[in-house]
């Protein structure tokens, strides 16, 4: 067996590169959009942001740009940004069903 050179950069490609995610900018998008988790039939669970607030309902835009209605008692809170492919999961702000299964997707499917 021939021993191939080791590339010193290699540890770029192993770690999470945390600039873009920790920037103001990142927090402060996710923070305006108000962020939360609805149930999804397909995906179990998928992003939207909140748009109107009534009563006992929400009025929430999908990443596809429909609007839909659910109630106050379906959505879940979206951590920030900062918090995607954390490794403890422990640390999450809003430690539900829906942000720990987006954080597995994250680590273990991109």
């Amino acid at each position: 067996m021939t021993k191939q050179p080791e590339n010193e950069d290699s540890g770029n490609f192993l770690s999470l590169d945390n600039d873009f995610k920790n920037s103001g900018v990142a927090q402060a998008d996710w923070s305006a959009k108000k962020m939360v988790w609805i149930p999804s039939e397909r995906e179990g669970f998928q992003s939207a942001s909140i748009k109107e607030e009534t009563g006992n309902e929400v009025v929430v835009e999908l990443a596809n740009g429909q609007k839909a209605t659910v109630s106050k008692d379906e959505i879940q809170k979206m951590n920030p940004p900062k918090f995607n492919k954390v490794e403890d999961m422990a640390a999450l702000t809003c430690l539900n069903e829906a942000s720990v299964l987006h954080n597995l997707r994250e680590r273990y499917f991109s």
